[in-house]
């Protein structure tokens, strides 16, 4: 004869650990989204700005319309590039949570690094351009 299996009971405490690194896991995302949201809104900004400086022509000597373009778009395209590996970070950490057998640290590549690591190189490009 089948009998049934008894229920199973929830272990309260690793449910409440479960939630809290649910809570944390949603507080970084919403920290990503808004260092995304300031990068993008940077981008646009200085295009903007120097497309208004321009048109005021008060340095004919100076033609930064082109540069100013390039590095704001590079800014958009970095925030653009975060916002996407942290939301399938912020996917895959859920996921992890969920399954709760096998909830281990796993390491992996820093998304904070690469992007302070990106916004170095554009810093340095962006350097050399205003310089020259």
């Amino acid at each position: 004869m089948n009998e049934p299996l008894p229920a199973r009971t929830p272990n309260i405490q690793a449910e409440l650990a479960k939630e809290r690194n649910r809570a944390a896991a949603e507080r970084t995302l919403m920290a990503w989204i808004r260092t995304c949201l300031a990068l993008i809104s940077f981008g646009f900004g200085i295009d903007r700005i120097v497309s208004a400086i321009r048109s005021l022509q008060v340095a004919e000597d100076f033609n930064p319309v082109r540069f100013s373009r390039i590095l704001g778009l590079a800014f958009v395209a970095l925030g653009t590039y975060a916002m996407i590996v942290a939301s399938i970070e912020h996917r895959q950490e859920l996921h992890r949570i969920q399954r709760e057998e096998d909830y281990l640290y796993t390491p992996r590549r820093s998304l904070g690094l690469s992007v302070a690591i990106a916004l170095v190189c554009i810093g340095v490009i962006a350097f050399i351009g205003i310089l020259f």
